[in-house]
């Protein structure tokens, strides 16, 4: 077998050796493919491995000898899944590999704006804390989470987590998902339509795939029925936020914060109006980037080429 990384860097920096996928036959891995080289370095591969570099149906068509994408990550939408069906080529990917980094740095977020740590960090290393007056010093509002009511859009395996964390700290869950419903034992999960969720929720934390359906749910209309004092997070996918209507309801005061993982184009533009606000954290893409996570996703990529060579294929998302 031929395999051909297109873009191994962001999984292995040097800390994440490929042996396991390497094993099953010739094996070629770089760092990054722009788009102009995306055919060039494809052809020849029977099994083709990518994270971001998107696999359109021209590229699709433009690769005889393909038989296998492996898409190293949870989210698939950078390959046209439909176009390898027709072809007859399964789409793997990782479905389960992040879902405690994610949901830890989820709630580090969520901690950030409300505890404030970075910034008080900062107050102490200035020495004001060394000029005040009183054991304490309180510059900036802290808020307590207990009682508070954390609105999970998509509750899957990541949602759940964090639903767990915010379930110790005293939040109430409330929950919506467009078909199931998933059962959370022990924890008491109210289920709203999205509009009620974001009338009621005092934290809105997304967690769900980006789709066509949902691309830019989080618009002016629905930020504009959130609580002044509330917060968005989002760990998920950039484009589901409307970015120009976010910039705004934060500028206006119509909700207290954001916090993001990620953002519509990334990386995020250095004119980007997201950058600056005082009410928005923002951090880049690294919420699925522990070791531990990307080692999970490495072995579970090894599995994912087994299972097709042995003629099981399995984590298949388009229907082969």
């Amino acid at each position: 077998m031929n395999l051909v990384v297109l873009d191994g860097y962001t999984l292995n920096p040097g800390d994440n050796p490929w042996d396991q996928v390497a094993a099953f036959g010739k094996f070629t891995v770089y760092d990054r493919t722009p788009a102009d080289l995306i055919v060039e370095r494809s052809r020849g591969a029977q099994i083709l491995l990518t994270n971001k570099t998107p696999l359109r149906a021209e590229t699709i068509s433009a690769l005889p000898e393909l038989k296998l994408i492996c898409v190293l990550a949870t989210g698939f939408n950078v390959i046209d899944i439909e176009a390898a069906r027709q072809r007859g080529i399964p789409v793997v990917n990782v479905p389960e590999y992040g879902s405690f980094s994610v949901a830890q740095h989820t709630i580090a977020l969520l901690l950030e704006l409300t505890n404030r740590v970075a910034l008080y960090d900062a107050v102490v290393q200035r020495g004001e804390w060394s000029k005040s007056r009183d054991f304490t010093l309180m510059t900036e509002p802290l808020a307590e989470l207990c009682g508070q009511k954390l609105g999970i859009v998509g509750l899957g395996r990541i949602g759940a987590r964090v639903a767990a964390v915010a379930h110790a700290l005293g939040m109430e869950i409330l929950a919506y998902n467009p078909r199931s419903r998933m059962e959370l034992p022990g924890i008491p999960v109210r289920w709203l339509e999205l509009d009620e969720l974001f009338r009621q929720a005092d934290v809105v934390s997304l967690h769900c795939p980006l789709t066509a359906e949902n691309e830019g749910m989080v618009h002016a209309g629905r930020l504009g029925l959130m609580k002044p004092h509330a917060l968005l997070i989002n760990t998920a996918r950039g484009p589901l936020v409307r970015e120009p209507d976010l910039v705004q309801a934060l500028q206006a005061g119509t909700i207290a914060g954001a916090a993001l993982d990620v953002t519509a184009r990334e990386p995020i533009p250095s004119d980007s109006p997201l950058l600056g606000l005082k009410n928005c954290l923002i951090t880049p893409h690294i919420a699925w980037a522990t070791l531990a996570a990307r080692s999970r996703l490495m072995a579970t990529t090894a599995e994912n080429i087994a299972a097709f060579l042995a003629g099981a294929p399995q984590n298949v998302v388009n229907g082969i």
